[in-house]
């Protein structure tokens, strides 16, 4: 059989990729090629037409989550997240063709005018995503809805488990004490809010979203009605808060800003917290230099999303006039928390089917794998930062996070028994 152009430059492109592993790819023309050293679980995907074949060669990063959705990229053996990480595992170590570093650049270039996320076009990208039907997050979520990455403490931990340990390690770099007002941007479906009210003793707890599925699920769930006055939360905008908190924490919502607000971020976090105040961000991060978000997952997922690099967040953090006192890198906990995550979806892919459609579920099932073979295989982490306005606010040392986190759950352990 005579092999056609297209199969030549598939052929070519994968042949400096994948050296080991087992890929089979079946292209348009009926071609059967073979990549790897046939080691591992084999995986074989296929083309259903030259179009489909095409648009892949010529923009892999925006066009292979569209050929998925479409069925017009099939994986006959194995899953998309076998493919995913056979790829991504083996492409750490092999320099991108001309071609895709060139777009590459000029994406990352221009990354700054799709970052430009005011108050109405934030709203509007907020809702994109966080308010599908709620029942969707119900299906792979924990139970408290933690929508971030959870911490695990050692690799057998449950995803359950590991999202309480995430927030009392929030609690403990925040240093919450009994009459503390807490501000929690971002707050999500209201589980960490809750949790320092319950667990860490807040006097005063303010949970702001642009979610309107959210706001709704955390004023009503039962635990919001048993701190009735003491935790609160509003449909509003960051930029639009007044006041002073004692601590400040944001938890995955830093992701949404933009790069181009980054300023306007940490002075109005500067303003809002007090001159003896902690705040605590916990955002995803890339470890190499800045870089854009994927043209697929802006389009279809987090529209306006983008992940910085700490070289594009210290800078706005010392013109707003706060100090770093720690910085913590959690590496490969998004990855085991997305697993988890993957998990449950395909578990309960009819399920999801019925709230929307199939085309819908290899849109998640994508998202899902390619974000977890990212933090697996790429430059992919979450950063914990720990800012004051002093030096002297927080202890001299560590330990204190540990001890806090034993001590609360040794209480949590003494009321369950």
């Amino acid at each position: 059989m005579l092999v056609s152009f297209a199969d030549k430059i598939l052929r070519a492109a994968f042949s400096r990729i994948v050296t080991k592993g087992s890929l089979t790819i079946l292209t348009a023309s009926g071609a059967r090629l073979v990549f790897g050293d046939g080691t591992g679980e084999p995986v074989t995907v296929r083309f259903t037409d030259t179009r489909a074949q095409w648009a892949f060669l010529r923009d892999a990063d925006m066009q292979l989550g569209e050929l998925y959705m479409d069925k017009r990229f099939i994986v006959d053996e194995g899953t998309i997240y076998d493919f995913l990480c056979l790829v991504l595992r083996e492409a750490q170590n092999t320099t991108h063709p001309l071609p895709t570093r060139i777009i590459d650049a000029v994406r990352a270039r221009f990354r700054g005018f799709r970052q430009r996320n005011l108050p109405a076009r934030s709203k509007r990208n907020v809702a994109h995503h966080y308010d599908l039907d709620g029942r969707l997050y119900g299906l792979f979520l924990d139970a408290d809805r933690q929508y971030s990455c959870a911490y695990f403490e050692h690799p057998e931990q449950s995803l359950e488990d590991a999202q309480l340990a995430k927030k009392r390690h929030l609690a403990a770099k925040l240093l919450v004490e009994p009459e503390s007002r807490v501000l929690d941007i971002g707050c999500g479906w209201g589980g960490l809010a809750l949790h320092l009210a319950a667990e860490a003793s807040a006097g005063q707890v303010l949970g702001i979203t642009l979610s309107e599925e959210q706001l709704e699920f955390a004023q009503n769930r039962v635990g919001t009605k048993n701190y009735a006055g003491r935790v609160n939360f509003a449909l509003q905008d960051y930029r639009s808060l007044k006041g002073t908190f004692d601590r400040i924490v944001s938890v995955g919502m830093f992701e949404h800003v933009g790069a181009a607000s980054y300023g306007q971020f940490f002075n109005k976090c500067a303003d809002l917290l007090d001159e003896n105040g902690v705040m605590v961000l916990h955002t995803i991060g890339c470890s190499a230099t800045p870089g854009f978000t994927t043209p697929w997952l802006d389009k279809y997922i987090f529209p306006g999303g983008y992940i910085p690099s700490l070289s594009e967040i210290l800078p706005e953090v010392e013109k707003a006039g706060l100090m770093v006192n720690d910085v913590e890198i959690l590496r490969l906990h998004y990855a085991s928390t997305l697993s988890a995550w993957r998990e449950r979806f395909m578990a309960h892919w009819q399920d999801a089917a019925e709230l929307y459609d199939e085309r819908f579920c290899r849109m998640w099932e994508f998202y899902l794998a390619a974000a977890e073979s990212a933090f697996r295989y790429e430059d992919l982490v979450v950063f914990q930062l720990q800012l004051t306005k002093k030096n002297d606010i927080v202890p001299l040392t560590r330990d204190y996070i540990g001890a806090h986190e034993q001590s609360s759950a040794k209480i949590l352990h003494a009321v369950a028994s």
